[in-house]
């Protein structure tokens, strides 16, 4: 059984994430990271205060690999799935944009890399 993240990975994980929405996503106000297990549930929040999950990360023991799940707002849970590059894995940043892309109605955010 995988063993959840040490604390300093959480720790980056949310620097790096905040950075990263700061810098690509600016409709977001915060980026949240709640830690459960070897999970990390991402959300977002947007002006107003409304907060709007994205995605669920998986750790498998590397702070720059995690397994990727989305959000589904159908079902208010989370599933499995790929990222643009075609893995189930990926950095914590390509979840993000993954996520964000379908959430804010960005399609580049898995066709080109960002401008900003």
């Amino acid at each position: 059984m995988p063993k959840p993240p040490p604390e300093s990975t959480k720790t980056s994980l949310r620097q790096r994430l905040t950075r990263h929405a700061e810098q690509r996503w600016p409709a977001l106000t915060a980026i949240h990271v709640r830690c459960y297990g070897v999970f990390a549930y991402i959300a977002g929040q947007l002006p107003g205060g409304i907060t709007l999950p994205l995605c669920r990360l998986r750790y498998g023991g590397s702070a720059s690999t995690w397994g990727f799940a989305i959000y589904l707002a159908s079902r208010d849970g989370y599933e499995n799935s790929i990222l643009p590059s075609g893995l189930h894995a990926g950095s914590p940043e390509q979840a993000l944009d993954c996520a964000c892309g379908l959430y804010l109605n960005d399609p580049t955010a898995w066709t080109q890399p960002p401008t900003n």
